[in-house]
């Protein structure tokens, strides 16, 4: 069994032919459970959840729409799950909760891509690295990330470690062990499944997600995983997956998670 829930169509419309462009190349490349999550601050319904500047500029479109295309591509007679990547906000649980609970997902993607204003992984923002304290940029981070797990509002964590995008990592392995274990023990606690993502490969930092003994904590904590590659154009899909499964076993996994209705099961690495 191979996975790729983490996937967006967003640089097109949303219709059936443009999806079977994904779905053609996850089939090329052998994965069974294809899966499409867009990104939810790009529609009207989540206004609510997430409003800056830069997200008010590209929240141009209907999820009834995105949903109306997995529908019509269900009826077409192909395989995809229904999913969604939400930005995860402090102090929005109760808000997040009712929006996902309106919407019938496979799975709901928890991810962290801002610190206050800053989105730390944006180009247009990437100058204000320059001035920012790298080892308590990383506390903040992985601080909000916490939280989102212990909200139990999520099925996995997106790109565990993607504060490390553009390149900045602290020298202090100690440092990073040590929240990499702290991390695998809540994941572990609060029954989250955490990605193995290849976007990393096709970022500045050139590295998977999440750093091998990050992943390796997860293994040691029993934490499930799903394989992604957070493809965001076709050719995308399923990239790297060959260095994507042989980095996964060599940290100890021997089998992937499957979602649907937001259920899961355990099937082994293909």
């Amino acid at each position: 069994m191979l996975t790729d829930y983490h996937t967006h169509t967003e640089r097109g419309p949303y219709t059936v032919a443009w999806l079977e462009q994904f779905l053609e190349q996850a089939h090329s490349r052998g994965i069974q459970e294809y899966g499409v999550s867009e990104h939810g601050y790009r529609f009207v319904q989540t206004a609510h959840l997430l409003d800056n500047p830069w997200t008010r500029e590209r929240r141009t479109q209907d999820l009834d729409e995105y949903h109306a295309m997995v529908t019509k591509a269900r009826a077409a007679g192909h395989h995809v799950k229904f999913g969604l990547e939400l930005d995860y906000i402090p102090g929005k649980e109760r808000e997040l909760e009712a929006f996902i609970q309106s919407y019938p997902f496979d799975y709901v993607i928890g991810s962290v891509h801002w610190l206050g204003d800053f989105g730390f992984d944006l180009l247009e923002m990437k100058e204000q690295w320059v001035a920012r304290d790298i080892k308590s940029t990383y506390d903040e981070y992985f601080g909000i990330l916490t939280q989102m797990v212990e909200s139990r509002l999520f099925d996995f964590v997106g790109h565990a470690d993607v504060i490390k995008v553009f390149g900045h990592e602290p020298q202090d392995q100690e440092f990073l062990q040590q929240w990499y274990e702290r991390l695998a023990t809540t994941f572990a606690r609060h029954d989250v499944v955490v990605e193995v993502s290849t976007a990393g490969l096709r970022k500045p930092v050139g590295k998977m997600y999440p750093a091998p003994q990050f992943l390796k904590a997860c293994h040691l904590a029993r934490v499930p995983i799903v394989i992604n590659s957070d493809a965001h154009r076709p050719e995308d899909v399923g990239a790297d997956y060959p260095e994507a499964i042989a980095f996964a076993k060599d940290a100890g996994y021997s089998t992937l998670t499957v979602f649907e209705s937001r259920q899961r099961s355990q099937h082994p690495i293909g």
